[in-house]
């Protein structure tokens, strides 16, 4: 088999982008934002027949995918042993021998993403690696507890190790158009996380309009947000690709006015490998190669791994296995 060796800087660290300082709240640009919503539907109901990548191209893009995925754990019914099986997962996301066959040394994912009290058993089994612990946060997934409580619990999950925090915001405040009491409301949280990065889920599927989703997108990279991120997939409707979209490019029009780069999350819904091929190909067609890094783009996903890496093990054997045999932990 070819070797995927030009693809090795998939492997090699990168240093982190520099934070998102935010910026001032600009009602003027926030309110300028519109959304053309068959415009976009048409723009991205036409990627999947323009970008297909087969053979040792699309293993490439994949593995590129296993980089950028937070593996994530969020039921009601977390142990410490599922998290530490998760994490040693997330250590070895692909078999060695497939990696090997391909020509790649090993590989981590982009993260484990937890509830708060499994964030300890995660920071202790991925002790010695260089995968962050982010911790769901501010009363997810609804985000109705009282405010000084969802504050103070950022607080307390950056104190038990948590290097990225994925708040979510008020529905209501983009709903009523409220963008002062939405910006305020995230500096807050963003304040309390310090030196952890911040992920804003917008919750996409609430939010009503597609024109509401570009304007929540703009109003929490002001605010600091160090990633947008589409949902915390427990909604009805998740990631899309027309939502995607909205907010690539509300990411690269706040790059293009302030010079800071801003991340995307996907998240709910995405379990499919042939899935993950279309957002990277959104991603460097709207926004170029850079964002094609795990410090500016994730995957939220559980399932996803488990379909990327037996399409691998089939670009490597000629054969599909049986799903059991790439069980999350």
């Amino acid at each position: 088999m070819k070797s995927l060796t030009r693809n090795r800087d998939s492997q090699l660290p990168l240093a982190q982008e520099p934070r998102n300082p935010g910026m001032d709240l600009d009602l003027d640009w926030v309110r300028s934002v519109q959304a053309n919503r068959s415009a976009i539907e048409r723009r991205t109901a036409s990627l999947p027949g323009r970008r297909s990548v087969k053979k040792d191209h699309q293993a490439a893009w994949l593995l590129r995918a296993v980089t950028c995925i937070d593996l994530t754990t969020l039921a009601g019914d977390d142990t410490p042993g599922r998290v530490r099986r998760l994490c040693a997962k997330a250590r070895q996301p692909v078999r060695a021998d497939l990696l090997a066959a391909m020509g790649m040394g090993p590989i981590t994912v982009g993260a484990v993403c937890v509830y708060h009290e499994m964030i300890a058993p995660a920071v202790a089994a991925l002790r010695g690696s260089a995968i962050p612990v982010a911790a769901v946060s501010t009363g997810f997934p609804a985000g109705l507890s009282p405010f000084r409580l969802r504050v103070e619990e950022i607080r307390e999950s950056v104190r038990a190790g948590a290097a990225e925090i994925d708040i979510v915001i008020s529905r209501r405040h983009v709903l009523c158009g409220d963008w002062q009491a939405l910006y305020d409301e995230l500096r807050a949280f963003r304040a309390a996380c310090g030196k952890a990065h911040m992920k804003a889920i917008l919750a996409t599927g609430e939010l009503g309009n597609l024109r509401n989703v570009g304007r929540a997108s703009l109003v929490a990279m002001m605010a600091g947000a160090d990633f947008i991120k589409t949902s915390t997939g427990k909604e009805a409707v998740n990631a899309t690709l027309p939502v995607s979209l909205v907010m690539i490019r509300a990411i690269r029009d706040y790059y293009e006015r302030t010079g800071h780069r801003v991340g995307y999350k996907p998240a709910g819904g995405i379990s499919k490998a042939k899935d993950a091929l279309l957002y990277l190909a959104l991603m460097k067609e709207e926004l170029g190669t850079r964002w094609l890094r795990p410090d500016l783009f994730r995957f939220g996903a559980s399932s996803l791994l488990g379909d990327i890496e037996r399409q691998l093990e089939h670009h490597v054997t000629g054969a599909y296995s049986a799903a059991w045999r790439h069980a999350m932990g």
